[in-house]
């Protein structure tokens, strides 16, 4: 963190906290509840045309029932690798092809994998406290260096401490918010 008004410092720490939140979300997005939803292949890459590919790259993924999603790849010649790569991922996912499109039928969460998928999004949310935490300790030692070098008074450091904390509590708060909504997706049926 390189700034040298605390200002500009809380607008740093704001925007990185907020990167860290934007992280988890789409991390969590990825974790499967009872309903479909494309992002939990956000991780499959498909091997075409010599590289490995995301499947939104190479399929259009929809949602026509609550608990199926289909894979329509541009390339008709790809229905084949899209299948495989869905298989191999390693997401509990049967799909199908029918020559023409990739049904992916998302089986029922049995009581184990819920448990199991709640220790993750635990996890994920963890991850994302301690980055808001570690841009809290970089802001802090930042304000301590600048009155190290006279260029903020005590006052001021103590002001953008207090700052800096409220920033850090508010998004500890959101992502805790956002592990208990997650959570409650997961283990209602």
């Amino acid at each position: 963190m390189d700034v040298s008004d605390l200002k500009s410092l809380f607008g740093e720490v704001k925007k990185r906290m907020d990167a860290q939140i934007e992280h988890v979300r789409r991390e969590l997005g990825g974790v499967r509840t009872g309903r479909a939803s494309v992002n939990i292949l956000d991780t499959v890459h498909v091997e075409a045309y010599g590289s490995a590919m995301p499947v939104n790259q190479v399929a259009s993924l929809s949602i026509p029932e609550p608990t199926l999603i289909v894979a329509q790849p541009f390339d008709p010649s790809l229905l084949g690798a899209v299948e495989k790569a869905i298989r191999s991922a390693n997401l509990g996912l049967n799909p199908t092809n029918d020559g023409k499109v990739v049904r992916i039928p998302l089986p029922a969460l049995t009581e184990e994998r819920r448990k199991e998928l709640s220790k993750l999004v635990h996890k994920y949310a963890e991850e994302g406290r301690n980055g808001v935490r570690q841009v809290r300790r970089e802001a802090n030692d930042r304000l301590k260096k600048l009155l190290k070098d006279h260029k903020i008074s005590e006052d001021d450091e103590r002001k953008g401490l207090d700052e800096v904390q409220k920033i850090t509590d508010a998004h500890v708060a959101l992502l805790d918010e956002i592990q208990k909504k997650k959570d409650a997706e997961l283990l209602s049926k």
